[in-house]
């Protein structure tokens, strides 16, 4: 896939003509990390919007304790760094590859010289921040009125329909439980007894920081 094309994929730019983004394109650099590169820590100064080519990036916080908090894991067509990326702050959280991962990234001055002459790419950043403000939204609500069970089945369905295809709806989720229990704001005790649970139930399949959904429908069923 050639980055003219990636960038229609995204939510900033999806709204852009081609020949738009063709011209952004042409900002754009690209560069290759290994497994365990931290891209930026909390606190740096944000100076670049990431686009994932391939790989798998997890953003994360951390506590004073040293306990981390896995806020998303993002994988291809995916981006992230915007926030500061905008408002020149520093970064907000630390951002890190869970595998070898290939990146294009735009530096702020290039984002905004391309941004100040279109005022479709500024309606459709707005679109996601919101998008993005609202799951945050529903993670503190989850985190404060539903159980560790109905939580996990949330997230577990929204991850398993973020990488299974009409070819393959038993695409292998790639994530760790102190992962999945930093998404949901529970112990990675917990999340391994609940999981346990739905193992037994046959709803889905552990192996090695790969979890596959083995029964949509019921596991939905337990949300509600």
């Amino acid at each position: 896939m050639n980055p003219t094309d990636v960038l229609g994929q995204i939510p900033i730019f999806s709204s852009l003509e081609e020949q738009d983004r063709t011209s952004l394109t042409e900002r754009i650099n690209r560069q290759s990390f290994p497994k365990g590169s931290v891209l930026f820590r909390r606190g740096e100064p944000g100076n670049a919007l990431y686009i994932i080519i391939r790989g798998h990036i997890r953003i994360f916080s951390s506590t004073r304790q040293g306990n981390e908090v896995t806020l998303a894991l993002l994988g291809p067509g995916e981006f992230f760094g915007e926030m500061a990326l905008l408002d020149g702050q520093p970064r907000s959280a630390n951002a890190e590859t869970t595998e070898e991962t290939e990146l294009h990234f735009l530096d702020r001055d290039n984002f905004f010289s391309f941004l100040m002459n279109k005022e479709s790419a500024l309606r459709a950043i707005l679109c996601a921040l919101s998008s993005r403000l609202r799951r945050t939204d529903d993670l503190l609500t989850e985190a404060y009125f539903l159980q560790i069970s109905h939580r996990l089945a949330r997230k577990l369905v929204e991850l398993h329909e973020s990488v299974a295809t009409a070819e393959d709806d038993l695409f292998p989720i790639r994530v760790t439980q102190l992962e999945l229990a930093g998404m949901i704001g529970a112990t990675r005790e917990s999340v391994n007894k609940e999981l346990n649970i739905l193992r037994k139930k046959e709803l889905v399949q552990i192996s090695r920081n790969r979890i596959t959904v083995l029964d949509l429908a019921r596991l939905k069923r337990r949300i509600r």
